[in-house]
Parts: structure tokens; C-alpha cells; sequence
């Protein structure tokens, strides 16, 4: 119960939404960063470095700039958006956050350094590298700004000398991480790059496995597979189905005439033929050479015929260009609906013998066993 209920609160708070939750886990973990920057600042006030007042109110605008965001986001408001995330403009405010409190710290104002250089961090993950370099310079800017104003109007504090130090240190760390982001997202491009074409490489694997080449249906390893699926459904629901085995006519001839160039063309037709005309539960696969063997669900062996006699005369009326010859082709079929407690083997075989009296009844036909 306490788990369920912890799961509906973290909907609530994070929503369901995948991307939606992550841009929240996003902004909750930069609002959490900026807190211990309050906090850090908190305790230059109790150290007697930074004033109490102005650090309270930068306080309370800097949690507040980051629940807006926090709060803009879980209502969905930032959908619309070019950058959903709203990495750029959370970056540019804690920045303006972090360049502020340097000012307000005095004599500890060393220890707001960290701050600027993880919110560099956190944009190089998600951002294009020329983005990060532009907040980069962003920074150098406002932080250099800030540094000469500051030596200028409070030289006691700030010392020149000093601040040219730290300018230069915090530069050279905030180019860095510009440089670092350009490198990550090469190599975040390179990982995806590899994914893909690793994506590409297994739809090819499985292609190869399970499809013939030359025609783009079923081979004969998978379509076992499928009989045998088909025959335990049929077992345990009792839903019949039928087995046409097709064989083109005269294929031979073709090959002497033609050339196996020519057979293929046959071939490669009849298959897009055939998977237009069949129906979308039933499944083709090349059996072999000029074979084809089709599976026919939850279909008795009269209805089948009839629509594997549909395919034959929609074959027969077919006119394959090759070159320049005109090829017609027909196939002789024998068609077997599956008995109860009959192996798959047995219907197959019947279907086989079917096939043969096809031929035998002067081909271009089909027959039921």
C-alpha cells in the first residue's frame, strides 16, 4: 500500500510522461545544486563575510527563478518549445545567480567557483557543443564584467591583482568545459552512429534468417517454425487451417530457355503476385527451388481451394517482361486441411501428394486431398 502510494505521489509530482519526467529530475537536480549554493552563502552571512539582507533575498530569487522552472515544466507549458528542457535559459539564470553571489560573498567569494563550472557540466550532456561554447563566452563575459566593477568600486575587497587572478583561473576552467562538451558530443554522435548501424546490422541478421533472398518471403527454417506455432494453437483451441503446396509449371523450361536470370524474374513475380492476393493472416514461404508451400488459418480445405484457385488464374493472367520476351507462368497446387491428431509432416505430405495429381490432371489446377 505504502509503495503505491509512493508511486502515485511521484506521478503527480513527475508525471508519467518518460521525457517529461526526466526534464523534472533535470531542473529538481539544478534547483537541489542551487540550494547548497544558498546554503554556502547562508554561512558566509553566519561567518560574517557576505551581508545578511541582500544574500536573503538573492536566497529567495533564486529558489524561486528555479521552482518557476520546476513548476513551468510539470505543467507542460514548455512542450511548445524549441528546447523543451529549458537547459539554456536554466544555465543562463544560475549563472546570473552564481556571478551575484561572487559579488555578495567579499572575502569568501572563492568558494562560488564550483557553482559556474557545474552548470557548464550540466548543459555539455544535453546541448550542441556550439551552444555550450556561446554559454561559455557568456560567462567569461559576465564574470570579467563583474570582476573589473568590483576591483574598481571596492579595491579594498576585491584587489585588482587578485581578481585578474581569479578571472583568468575561472576563465581558462569555463573554456574547458567548452572544449570537453565539443569532444562528448562526438563521441555521443559516434556511439549513435554505431547504434544505428548496429540496428541496421541485426534487421539484416534476421532478414537473412528468415527470409529468402531472391524473393522477400518466408524460407522453409522459418516457416516451420510458423507451421508449428499454428499447429499448437490449432490443438489447443481446435481452430482448423490448410496447407496449399504450389509448384510453378514448366519452371524447367523456363531456366533452359531464359537462363536462371529469367527463372528469378519468374520467381520474384509470382511472389509480389502472391503476397498481394493472399490474405493477411495467411503466410507464404519458398519451399524450395520452384516451390512454395502457404499456410492457410483457421481455414477448412473447400474455402481454401477456392481461394488458392483465385491466385492461380490471378498467376495465369500475369505477363512477366523479360528483356525482350513476355513470360507467363502458371503453377499446379495440392491443398491439405489439417486432421485432428494428424502430424504436421503427414499434412505436408498429403498436400505433396496433391500437388503431383495437379500435375498428373494437366497442371494449371488445383486439387484437394
Amino acid at each position: 500500500m505504502n509503495t503505491f502510494a509512493s508511486s502515485r505521489r511521484a506521478a503527480w509530482l513527475l508525471t508519467r510522461d518518460p521525457s517529461q519526467r526526466i526534464r523534472l529530475l533535470q531542473t529538481a537536480t539544478a534547483t537541489v545544486l542551487m540550494c547548497a549554493s544558498a546554503l554556502g552563502l547562508e554561512y558566509l552571512v553566519w561567518a560574517g563575510f557576505a551581508p545578511a539582507v541582500p544574500s536573503a533575498w538573492w536566497t529567495a530569487a533564486t529558489l524561486l527563478a528555479f521552482v518557476g522552472f520546476f513548476v513551468f515544466i510539470r505543467l507542460g507549458f514548455n512542450l511548445h518549445l524549441s528546447d523543451p528542457s529549458l537547459t539554456v535559459p536554466q544555465m543562463v539564470v544560475a549563472l546570473v545567480c552564481c556571478v551575484s553571489a561572487y559579488a555578495l560573498a567579499g572575502a569568501g567569494r572563492g568558494a562560488v567557483f564550483p557553482t559556474p563550472i557545474v552548470v557548464m557540466i550540466f548543459g555539455m550532456y544535453s546541448l550542441h557543443p556550439k551552444v555550450v561554447r556561446r554559454v561559455g563566452w557568456f560567462a567569461v563575459l559576465l564574470f570579467g564584467v563583474t570582476m573589473a566593477v568590483l576591483a574598481r568600486t571596492e579595491p579594498a575587497v576585491y584587489d585588482p591583482l587578485i581578481e585578474l587572478c581569479h578571472f583568468f583561473v575561472l576563465a581558462s576552467m569555463l573554456l574547458a568545459v567548452s572544449l570537453l562538451a565539443g569532444q562528448l558530443s562526438r563521441l555521443r554522435q559516434r556511439l549513435r552512429t554505431q547504434k544505428a548501424e548496429l540496428a541496421q546490422a541485426l534487421v539484416r541478421i534476421q532478414d537473412l534468417a528468415t527470409r529468402d533472398e531472391l524473393t522477400g518471403l518466408f524460407n522453409r527454417r522459418y516457416m516451420q517454425e510458423v507451421l508449428q506455432l499454428e499447429h499448437q494453437r490449432c490443438v489447443r483451441s481446435g481452430h482448423p487451417f490448410s496447407i496449399a503446396m504450389i509448384d510453378l509449371d514448366h519452371f524447367k523450361q523456363v531456366n533452359d530457355s531464359h537462363g536462371h536470370p529469367g527463372g528469378d524474374a519468374v520467381l520474384r513475380a509470382f511472389a509480389v503476385e502472391a503476397r498481394h492476393a493472399i490474405r493477411i493472416s495467411d503466410v507464404l514461404a519458398r519451399w524450395g527451388g520452384e516451390e512454395f508451400l502457404l499456410l492457410l488459418t483457421d481455414t477448412r480445405g473447400p474455402l481454401g481451394r477456392r481461394g488458392v484457385d483465385r491466385l492461380r488464374e490471378r498467376v495465369a493472367a500475369l505477363r512477366i517482361v523479360f528483356g525482350e520476351t513476355t513470360l507467363a507462368v502458371t503453377f499446379s497446387a495440392g491443398l491439405a486441411e489439417h486432421r485432428a491428431g494428424e502430424s504436421l509432416v503427414d499434412t505436408i505430405a498429403r498436400a505433396d501428394q496433391a500437388v503431383y495429381a495437379a500435375k498428373a490432371a494437366g497442371r494449371n489446377t488445383v486439387v484437394l486431398h
